[in-house]
């Protein structure tokens, strides 16, 4: 896969930050093997590789397992409630349109319970990256079946087999709007770091499903599952401009399963840039609030 991604602008050369410089003082507690450790680590290499500043860079999460990880990552971050973080990350992306903007969380959070937001999100092209750790289980919770469990799974909640399909959030972000579209493995980790790096560059709307095992309570799709069947789309010359190419990749789960770049374009313009109250003046975060002091203080008052 290519690595020809450009630096941030503003970004600081690789020699005054060291990959230490995005990991925070509270230490991971996800179980020992758990896939999220290698999507943490595969996150803070490619914001170091891109040269973003700590504080260029915010981290917002749902809830779930895979939804602790803005409190592992130095940057500006915020655990949010559950579902509601692309409602969040979009509201900071409004606020202040400078800031690199990246969502966190799991398939439950992401297309159960935040399927919602998951839809618009991606069709108002917001210029924000999508990371989801898809287990296709409910880990938090101890092991339930989540939106993109298989069918016949038997969990907790499925002692006798899942009945229901599952989503295939590959196609689903394509039609839905996203201009970035791709899967990783956390088991292949260098792959991911490109994966990553080419969507926090992306103008526009990112999504990046990554197969992250569940080794406690999903025992069907495990890393020994995944590894013999996971293909790079790159090595493969996948075309992502290819609309029809992409749905046909990404419907596939055989006994090979696509991982990569799907789909992308750059044509569209992101919600930011069509915005007009974002056209001028910098970030609304960083403007006057053309209200009086008085005025000011009885807003906060009442808020209070």
């Amino acid at each position: 896969m290519s690595t020809a991604v450009e630096l941030a602008p503003d970004a600081l050369p690789p020699s005054l930050l060291t990959k230490d410089s995005y990991k925070n003082k509270v230490h991971p507690d996800w179980c020992p093997g758990c896939g999220d450790f290698s999507v943490l680590a595969a996150l803070q290499a490619a914001l170091f590789e891109l040269g973003l500043k700590p504080h260029q860079v915010v981290v917002i999460s749902g809830i779930g397992c895979s939804s602790n990880l803005p409190g592992y990552v130095n940057t500006y971050g915020m655990h949010t409630l559950h579902g509601r973080s692309l409602a969040v990350a979009t509201g900071v992306k409004l606020g202040n349109h400078e800031l690199k903007v990246i969502a966190t969380g799991g398939d439950g959070d992401g297309f159960g319970i935040g399927g919602n937001h998951f839809m618009h999100t991606m069709r108002r092209n917001v210029d924000l990256t999508y990371i989801v750790m898809d287990n296709q289980i409910y880990g938090l919770t101890t092991g339930q079946t989540s939106p993109t469990s298989r069918k016949g799974m038997k969990t907790k909640s499925t002692p006798h087999g899942n009945v229901e399909n599952p989503i295939n959030p590959i196609p689903l972000a394509i039609v839905g709007g996203a201009t970035y579209v791709a899967r990783g493995f956390s088991g292949k980790q260098k792959h991911l770091i490109e994966l990553m790096k080419g969507a926090i560059m992306h103008k526009g709307f990112s999504f990046v499903d990554v197969f992250s095992p569940c080794v406690t309570y999903n025992k069907d799709n495990t890393y020994q599952f995944f590894n013999p069947k996971v293909k790079s789309l790159e090595e493969q010359a996948h075309d992502p401009t290819n609309w029809a190419k992409a749905m046909e990749r990404g419907y596939q789960w055989d006994e090979e399963i696509p991982i990569g770049v799907f789909w992308k374009r750059d044509d569209l313009p992101s919600l930011e840039e069509q915005e007009p109250v974002l056209e001028q003046g910098g970030p609304l975060a960083f403007r006057e609030l053309g209200i009086s002091d008085d005025q000011a203080q009885c807003l906060i008052k009442e808020l209070i």
